[in-house]
């Protein structure tokens, strides 16, 4: 037990939102406990960047070392929290936290709510993401990656995405089907770099010319939109494989087909035109509709946070105050529960990358610091939080186990003569740093 009188504080959630957060807390003069569901610290920019960008990770695996680094900062992996969790708010609560802080981001699935969605075959980018970059328990699912891979999106995951399936899987073909046109994608021109090599040029000069006339009706610059993405064959990626990379623009998907096995076979679309409402280029239906012959579909439509989790939900999100008591820059970070403050994508669903989230939990934890200063210091009974964790009757996974399970992995990349190694089970990492799964 600590003798210092401190506001004692609960992030959930170990992503850069969290971590970042809770650094700016500690320093400030809190005690801080960090409670992550996996054994990793991290999140999305552990799991969610691309593999192979292997400086951007260890670059953000150092600030992270460094902000666990913190000696008012705790750290318990292997933690759930939530209604259907290892421990729920009112636990938090119950073991003195004065304030919370949720950075779990958007771990629940968003849907179009299509006829087909439970085929085989048909798979939300979030599980994708999670299963090309070993995060457990998604690591262990069987991934049905067929000849021909439809992709619903228009933005950097779509793109890596893409990428993983041009030159890991090395299918066929890869369709990115795309709700408006050319000039509203969102992927970053850098991204397409490397993926363009296999982009088929004349399918594309093809699909430009098709959907010319669409844009030029509401006076949208057709050379324009299309040099913008050719622009990255200039610095384009070598081909690794022969997969050709197309686009499908105007098109809604609106149910997927199955054969008599429950496996995936076609993408219906329906064909939009564009119009223009209060400034902003939207889709419109037009009730006509095609069928494209797939083996795989990824919707890769952005992201939901988790119904169960505990908090009011409203649409994509966790519900915060309109009239918020510590507002940072104008924004709200308060939820309707009394001491509970949001940041990252808890806040806003698929919001941003790393940097977005970094500023976003900052600006969470300063709010909750306010709020903070409204009520006495206490004095943080460490103990009593660590007695409730072992109790749990599971491994519980401290900053120093993190510390030596990325040594034993570095040490394993080592030996294998790769750049990086990965354990992807739970399983394994326990074992490796010598937990067991039972207590």
């Amino acid at each position: 037990m600590t003798h210092e009188k401190q506001y004692l504080v609960a992030v959930i959630g170990a992503g850069p939102a969290g971590l970042f957060g809770a650094r700016e807390l500690a320093q400030t003069g809190a005690r801080v406990v960090v409670f992550n569901r996996d054994i990793k610290p991290g999140g999305l920019a552990e799991y969610g960047i691309y593999p192979a960008k292997h400086t951007m990770k260890e670059g953000l695996r150092n600030q992270f070392r460094n902000v666990l680094a913190h000696p008012n900062i705790d750290y318990f992996g292997n933690v759930t929290i939530g209604t259907q969790g290892d421990l729920t708010l009112d636990d938090l609560r119950a073991l003195g936290f004065q304030a919370i802080l949720v950075t779990v981001g958007a771990q629940g699935t968003k849907w179009l709510g299509l006829p087909g969605e439970d085929l085989i075959g048909v798979y939300h980018a979030k599980d994708v993401v999670y299963y090309y970059n070993k995060l457990p328990p998604f690591s262990q699912k069987q991934m049905h990656f067929g000849r021909r891979c439809a992709i619903v999106g228009a933005g950097n995951v779509m793109v890596d995405i893409a990428r993983y399936l041009i030159h890991e899987v090395k299918a066929e073909e890869v369709i990115a089907v795309v709700r408006r046109g050319p000039a509203e994608v969102k992927f970053d021109r850098k991204e397409m770099e490397y993926i363009i090599a296999n982009l088929d040029l004349e399918a594309f000069e093809q699909e430009i010319e098709r959907i010319a006339p669409v844009m030029q009706a509401i006076g949208q610059n057709v050379a324009a939109a299309k040099a913008d993405i050719l622009e990255a064959l200039q610095d384009a990626d070598p081909k690794t494989s022969d997969t050709r990379f197309l686009f499908r623009f105007l098109a809604s998907p609106v149910r997927l087909i199955g054969d008599s096995q429950g496996y995936v076979k076609q993408l219906e679309i329906e064909n939009n035109n564009l119009v223009v409402k209060d400034g902003e280029v939207k889709a419109r239906g037009t009730g006509q509709t095609e069928r494209i012959d797939v083996d795989t579909v990824i919707f890769a439509i952005g992201d939901r946070v988790d119904p169960t989790f505990g908090l009011p939900v409203e649409g994509s999100e966790f519900v915060k105050r309109s009239d918020p008591r510590f507002p940072i820059d104008g924004m709200s970070y308060e939820t309707p529960v009394e001491g509970v403050f949001v940041g990252g994508w808890s806040r806003q669903a698929s919001h941003g990358l790393v940097g977005n989230a970094r500023r976003d939990g900052i600006n969470a934890a300063r709010a909750a610091w306010q709020y903070l200063q409204t009520l006495p210091p206490a004095e943080p009974d460490l103990k009593r939080v660590s007695v409730r964790l072992y109790n749990l009757g599971k491994p519980i996974v401290t900053k120093g186990d993190v510390l030596r399970l990325e040594a034993i992995e570095a040490e394993e990349a080592r030996k294998r003569g790769v750049q990086e190694f990965k354990f992807d089970t739970n399983e394994e990492m326990l074992k490796a740093i010598g937990l067991t799964l039972t207590v």
